[in-house]
């Protein structure tokens, strides 16, 4: 199959999220990105992914800024480029799930700042925890695209996704996407699965691949070739290794060819020269992959879980264990029910092949987290878990996680800022929804704020 004549592919650039969150743990600071938006804006890119994923927690975590603020300001400074955010489902842009209010306050909170279009995906690609939101953002009058996280396993075929892909289009979304978090699905097997979406669905097709194996350029041109509508690429200067395939490159592939990535190569190479200045004041935070890391096509790790899980074991002065924790992830994740190794499973399982690696007997210490998972409180499981590790999980499970209303939030976050001599916040939609996210580390979070 050729590239159908005059077929027009659009580009989502990820450079201010999940480039920056793959490469440099989300540490790119709004200032940073202010700059270059106004150029950002000039491409002509479909979308740009500038929100959710990592970037909520990294704000107000690491650098002291008001995600919503963030929003705001990058929606004024490319008012001519769709916004596009990735978010959870059921999770939002947080590590468990929220009430069905406090997702509908969410989505309307964010399209009401800027988000247009709502990648929306589950860490388990169970349909009912996405079913809602995809809902919300239609309510809202937003673009909502469905999601499946790509992975690969004895439980995992063609008809799982097209099925997964067909409750997506029944549900309403706009668009459908594949999210290949760990750079695994192969060239043949994107063009093949390109090739049955398209006959199986009336939506557009999307599609991100991570660089990490060195095979997301070659996928992402035989996508192409199947007639997908849209791919994901980072600017040259922020890409490969853990992150994307260069914006430039399948640019210039195509240059002449119909102009189906009619952008303007001297103008993305302006913003290349921006962003390799910049990334340099982030080199603390750089991964140590140098090249690609074809082990990854055994292990699927994701490249923001093995950028962040260096940084962690930095910390802790045990940077000698990451390839043993490398080949304990694929082994945690079989034994519990081959899920996809993504937010915010891949976390859970991180955390657990970590303990298992540092405290010498695996699964002597359940996180739980863990025992979170594996009982269901994320969604079901795609294969079946060990029988051993799922008795030990019940055996001392985890309390239970209540899911408190929005009012009970707002009178638990009224009292606590009564307590710290903070204004009531409660009324205030964005921080209470941060205090909902994050509970931890709002309160630090907002004591360094002026109100």
């Amino acid at each position: 199959m050729s590239v159908k004549k005059n077929q027009k592919i659009g580009l989502t650039e990820v450079v201010l999220r999940d480039g920056h969150q793959s490469l440099l743990a989300t540490r790119f600071t709004l200032a940073d990105m202010l700059p270059i938006a106004k150029k950002l804006d000039q491409v002509g890119y479909w979308s740009i992914e500038t929100w959710g994923g990592a970037t909520f927690d990294s704000c107000i975590r690491y650098l002291n800024e008001d995600p919503w603020e963030r929003l705001r300001a990058l929606k004024k400074a490319m008012p001519n480029t769709r916004q596009q955010m990735l978010l959870r489902g059921q999770n939002l842009v947080g590590y468990k799930h929220y009430s069905n209010d406090t997702v509908k306050l969410f989505v309307q909170t964010a399209a009401e700042n800027g988000v247009d279009v709502f990648r929306i995906f589950d860490a388990l690609n169970d349909f009912n925890n996405i079913e809602l939101a995809i809902k919300e953002v239609k309510a809202n009058s937003k673009h909502a695209q469905g999601a499946m996280a790509y992975t690969t396993s004895p439980v995992h075929n063609l008809n799982t996704w097209l099925d997964y892909a067909k409750k997506i289009e029944d549900a309403g979304a706009d668009s459908f996407a594949i999210k290949d978090m760990a750079g695994i699905l192969k060239p043949y097997d994107a063009f093949d699965l390109v090739t049955h979406l398209k006959k199986n669905l009336s939506i557009p097709i999307h599609m991100q691949c991570h660089a990490t194996t060195g095979m997301s350029t070659a996928s992402n041109l035989k996508a192409i070739e199947a007639g997908i509508d849209n791919i994901d690429t980072s600017i040259s200067s922020m890409s490969m290794t853990y992150g994307h395939s260069a914006t430039e490159t399948l640019v210039s592939m195509y240059e002449g060819k119909d102009k189906n990535l009619d952008l303007d190569i001297n103008l993305l190479g302006e913003i290349s020269d921006y962003f390799r200045v910049i990334r340099e004041k982030y080199a603390e935070f750089e991964g140590s992959l140098k090249g690609v890391d074809s082990s990854m096509l055994i292990k699927q790790v994701p490249g923001g879980m093995l950028s962040n899980l260096e940084a962690q074991l930095k910390i802790i002065n045990q940077e000698d264990k990451l390839e043993k924790i490398k080949e304990e992830i694929p082994k945690v994740r079989e034994e519990f029910g081959f899920p996809p190794l993504v937010t915010p499973v891949s976390q859970i399982i991180g955390a657990q092949s970590l303990l298992n690696v540092t405290e010498g007997s695996r699964y002597s210490n359940l996180t739980s987290e863990t025992k979170r998972l594996l009982l269901g409180a994320y969604g079901k499981l795609p294969g079946k878990v060990n029988s051993e590790i799922l008795s030990e999980a019940s055996s001392v499970p985890p309390d239970e996680e209540v899911q408190k209303s929005l009012e009970e939030m707002e009178l638990e976050l009224k009292k606590i800022c009564n307590e710290k001599n903070l204004p009531d916040l409660s009324k205030n939609t964005e921080c209470l929804l941060t205090y909902i996210l994050f509970p931890n580390i709002a309160i630090s979070f907002f004591e360094e704020r002026d109100f």
